[in-house]
């Protein structure tokens, strides 16, 4: 699989972020999340985001209410973790139908 590098213009980084959103919230709904953790996540499905992407994306979805954070202390450090909330299950129960339809389409799936 080729990398999708989302800071290259040529690839229309506008068509990735919705899925990106979509790969993040689908991982949030199964487990907790935390950035160095996603940003691995997504590279192994070819997604090259620094984290001065994904950041600003999780605190995105943490302020539209799909995500809520809380800190998780191991000695000396910290990390914060992302879950999904109710109405960010919600909504990846319908974007999942939605996507469903969409692919169905995109490769004609009956």
């Amino acid at each position: 699989m080729n990398p999708v590098n989302t800071t290259n213009s040529a690839l229309h980084p506008a068509l990735y972020s919705g899925l990106i959103r979509l790969h993040v919230l689908h991982h949030a709904c199964e487990e907790p999340i935390f950035g160095l953790g996603m940003i691995e996540e997504l590279a192994r499905h070819g997604y090259k985001l620094s984290p001065g992407t994904l950041y600003p994306l999780l605190h995105g979805m943490e302020r539209n209410g799909l995500l809520r954070a809380s800190e998780e202390k191991h000695g000396k450090t910290s990390r914060k973790l992302y879950m999904a909330t109710p109405a960010g299950r919600r909504a990846l129960r319908v974007a999942k139908k939605r996507v469903k339809e969409l692919f169905g389409e995109l490769f004609e799936i009956k």
